[in-house]
């Protein structure tokens, strides 16, 4: 009998050290034209987000997050690379179109499919997160946006894009269903097989179409019906991403599972339109590319607010790091759960390119604008061929959240610092 007993004591004892041991479950979440500040937690007086409000208390977050380019598909294409887009080349949304050929008929020709395939074949030539997590056994499910035509492209075993310009399919979660991604759990545990999961929905992205519930909650409170619409959406964002959390917490899956969080790029809504306002989605200022960071991971993580830079990139290196990989020497991020990188780290880098492609091999021609941030200064620096009246900017963040007043003119020494370093990093 006390053999028996100290046999199913070990037996107890090795297979809580294999769950210990086990490779991380990885759960991604990715936003999608979501203003910084537009969270209960950033302080919006009126938005509502319970859910990310939770997420952010459980989880490192970094208050100052960054993604390196302030548009849909270079910004994705960073995410799940873990490189910046004149590395990984898909700078832009959409091949370049023939002059005078209308976006509707270009989208529908041989040429733009063409380059699509161009730009598929750069990503599987950069590695993708799910193809590098493969070695590891790893499942993993494609949901929501992606670019990349058919969602094995980005080294998925499992999806919902066949190949649409942003989604087609795959653009029904979140909006319509949640059940792809619990279905794809439940295969994934019956296999016992770690699992990445690619929740990156197509809200609170335009078309603003709420639930009427939502959008009446804030129709009194917002300063044109555009507007609610907006903060009605994000609400349902969240609403989402508290249901898939939930989900893990039913499977039993919290402890051993990895949650990071970022916006693909920042949104503010032009009142009158509905559309983009200035400084924000596809603009090289905070509006579009600055986002809260956040990374849970109840069995290794403590939870903390940082107000220490962080980059999208960093989510490849720290992820692959989590699960028993090296990243690769290309991947500029850093681990997040290195404390001390994470303490050294005082400037970060990116780019803003052209909606469309000029030239698809060539990044530096699609190329807007660089811009760094060192400690809380931002500079922000032209390409003369795309961008010929810009000047050069300069922006004490701190004090200036908004960017209102450039201090180039002012400053020129530390101009001439920071273009340096700048340079460095990359002088196309």
């Amino acid at each position: 009998m006390r053999r028996s007993l100290l046999t199913l004591s070990c037996s107890l004892i090795c297979l809580l050290t294999r769950a210990a041991d086990a490779p991380p479950n990885v759960v991604m979440i990715i936003s999608d034209d979501h203003l910084w500040s537009d969270y209960g937690f950033q302080g919006h007086p009126h938005i509502q987000t319970p859910n990310l409000d939770k997420l952010a208390k459980e989880s490192l977050t970094f208050t100052r997050g960054y993604v390196p380019s302030s548009l849909c598909c270079p910004s994705l294409a960073s995410i799940i690379t873990g490189l910046y887009p004149h590395q990984h080349k898909i700078t832009s949304n959409d091949p370049g179109a023939p002059a005078g050929m209308k976006p509707r008929e270009f989208q529908a020709s041989p040429l733009f499919d063409a380059g699509r395939e161009i730009m598929s074949k750069h990503l599987e030539a950069a590695g993708t997160l799910p193809s590098r997590l493969a070695a590891k056994g790893y499942l993993s499910l494609q949901t929501g946006k992606w670019w990349q035509k058919h969602y094995s492209r980005g080294g998925f075993t499992s999806g919902m894009t066949k190949g649409g310009r942003h989604g087609d399919s795959g653009l029904d979660i979140g909006r319509k269903t949640m059940q792809p991604i619990y279905d794809f759990i439940g295969e994934a545990k019956t296999a016992n097989k770690p699992f990445l999961v690619w929740y990156a929905p197509m809200i609170p992205h335009d078309p603003h179409t709420p639930p009427r519930r939502l959008f009446d909650k804030y129709k009194d409170k917002a300063p044109s019906g555009h507007i609610a619409k907006y903060w009605a959406m994000v609400e349902w964002f969240d609403e989402t991403c508290g249901a898939l959390l939930k989900h893990l917490d039913d499977q039993g899956l919290r402890e051993n599972t990895i949650v990071v969080y970022v916006s693909d790029n920042g949104w503010i809504t032009n009142p009158k339109t509905g559309r983009y306002a200035e400084k924000s989605k596809q603009s090289q200022y905070d509006g579009g590319l600055r986002s809260p960071i956040m990374l849970r991971w109840p069995a290794k993580v403590q939870p903390k607010m940082s107000d220490v830079l962080a980059s999208s990139l960093d989510f490849a290196p720290t992820i692959l790091k989590a699960a028993g990989l090296e990243p690769t020497k290309d991947m500029p991020g850093i681990n997040l759960l290195d404390e001390a990188a994470v303490s050294a780290r005082k400037t970060i880098y990116g780019e803003c390119f052209t909606h469309n492609f000029v030239d698809i091999e060539v990044p530096s021609t699609s190329l807007k604008w660089r811009w760094m941030i060192d400690g809380h200064t931002k500079l922000i620096v032209p390409n003369k061929a795309n961008q010929p009246d810009d000047v050069i900017e300069l922006y004490d963040l701190k004090g200036d959240p908004t960017e209102e007043k450039n201090l180039a003119s002012d400053q020129s020494a530390k101009v001439t610092e920071l273009t340096a370093k700048l340079d460095a990093w990359w002088k196309p």
